[in-house]
This record gives structure tokens, sequence and C-alpha cells, in this order.
């Protein structure tokens, strides 16, 4: 592999595992092709065998491994493999989030309350719980400097019901990041943290209800009144890879392109509390 003119992240030969590989709008697809701009080497995981083929044409010659990161022996077989392949990790990157919403006997959505508890703790098992196995299972392949990185959400404490109760699992995730970076730090300088944007445009996000009303606010609230780009987030990920961030750990990096200090901007206010005349 070539080095890069300008290898200012100093990523270059690296081996960088990156889980949630869907399609070319996915997060983990646009930091996939960012590594390897900069000469690093991406392994992709996905869940299913089925879902490889799907996505084997889009990531060239990088290797595209599966690993249902629900089921305990599928994780420990991705860490046997990448073992017997004498792989060593210097990164990797959690892009994984799952959510089945039941909705009522009418087909109405359920108020956050009627959650049922099947649904959220298997989204919290998909979502969460799946970062601290695969932490575990590849502890002994990571190199003592490797960065771990976590996709979140700009705000856990916003509570949008087209969100459902995935904003309380985030948070549980970005909790999750901390106690990661104590438990690794008595035995190597591991380092875990999240990257937290504001609304994407992605295949996940689009079977939310209503999230397009809420992704058309969100542009209009940003600062530069124009939506944050898949390729933003990906790139603040890169930099939590990079050595170049090696003073940041258990920590949050929100990119929301100003959204969160901007919701009472005059325009909108008065948009949202003009009176129609009769």
């Amino acid at each position: 592999m070539s080095t890069p003119p300008n290898d200012w992240l100093k990523l270059a030969g690296s081996t960088v595992v990156v889980t949630g590989l869907r399609n070319k709008k996915s997060v983990a697809w646009h930091v996939g092709a960012s590594l390897r701009e900069v000469g690093a080497r991406p392994i992709f995981t996905v869940h299913s065998a089925a879902r490889r083929q799907e996505v084997a044409k889009l990531v060239g010659d990088a290797p595209v491994l599966v690993c249902d990161v629900a089921d305990q022996a599928s994780i420990d077989g991705l860490a046997a493999h990448l073992r017997a392949d004498g792989t060593r990790i210097d990164g990797l990157v959690h892009s994984i989030a799952y959510a089945e919403y039941t909705p009522r006997d009418d087909g109405t959505p359920r108020p956050f309350h009627e959650t049922r508890r099947a649904d959220f703790l298997r989204a919290v098992d998909v979502s969460c719980f799946s970062l601290v196995a695969l932490a575990d299972a590849l502890k002994d392949l990571l190199q003592p400097q490797a960065s771990v990185v976590a996709l979140s959400i700009s705000t856990t404490r916003l509570a949008a019901e087209s969100y459902g109760y995935m904003a309380p699992i985030k948070a549980a995730l970005d909790s999750s990041i901390a106690f990661l970076a104590k438990s690794f730090s008595a035995k190597s300088g591991v380092r875990f943290n999240t990257v937290n944007p504001g609304l994407l445009k992605t295949s996940a996000s689009a079977g939310i209800p209503g999230y397009v009303d809420n992704l058309l606010f969100a542009e209009a609230v940003t600062l530069r009144r124009r939506g944050l780009d898949t390729q933003e987030a990906a790139d603040a990920v890169l930099y939590l890879l990079s050595p170049r961030s090696s003073g940041i750990n258990a920590q949050a990096l929100v990119v929301d392109a100003g959204m969160a200090v901007n919701y009472f901007d005059a325009e909108i206010v008065r948009r949202a509390t003009r009176v129609e005349a009769p």
C-alpha cells in the first residue's frame, strides 16, 4: 500500500475494523472509503452472508466478514478469524444501530411508555452491548494505542417521538464509552470515543416515521442553513481514529453544524408562533 503524499492523520498502513456496512449511504461506507484514501486498510463486517453478497461489490478488494453482533459465537468467530490471519487492529468503528418498533394493534405508533420489553432489550443488545462484546472479544488483537469510535447521536435529551426508544439506548452507548475507556486503561492505551452527528440521510433513518420532517427542521436550524453530510460525520471518525487525537479519550464529539445552539433562531420562532389571519 503506497503512502499518501501528506499523511497528516498518520493513518497510512493502519488496519481498521469497520462494522455496520449497509450501502453507499452508510456512515460505515464513507469511513471505509476515506480510510482507503489516506492509505489505511479497512476490514468491513456485516451481520449476514446475504448482506455480504450485497455489499462486496461496493468495497473493491477490501475484506468483508460476517459478524452477527447479537450472537456471541459469531463475535468470537470474527475474533478467531482475525487472529488466525495474524491481524493486528489499529482501530475499530462501531456503526451499528437496530430497533424494531412494534405498533399498537390499530397500527399507530406506541408512545414511549408503551415500549415493548422485548423490542427495547433487543435494541440495547444490538446497538449498545455489542460494542462491549466486540471490545472484549478483540482486546488481544487491538494495538496498545488503538482507537475505538462508536457512532451515536448529537443529543439524547431531546424527546423526539419519532425516534422512539433509541435515544435512551444511545445514552447507554455514550455512557458505556466512558466505562470501556476506564476499563481498558488498566492494561493498555486504547481509547474509546463517540462521534455524535446531527440528523443524517441514511437508509436506516429513512425508515423512522416522521424523520423527513425532522431532517428538514434540522436543516433550517443549523447555523449554515444546510444539513449535515454523512461524509462530515465520517471525517470526524477518521480524526478520532488518528493518533492526532491521542489526547481525546472517553469523550463525545458532537458534529451537528451548530444545530444545538440555534433552536430559538428568530425567524424559526416567528414562523412557529405566527398566527394566521382568519
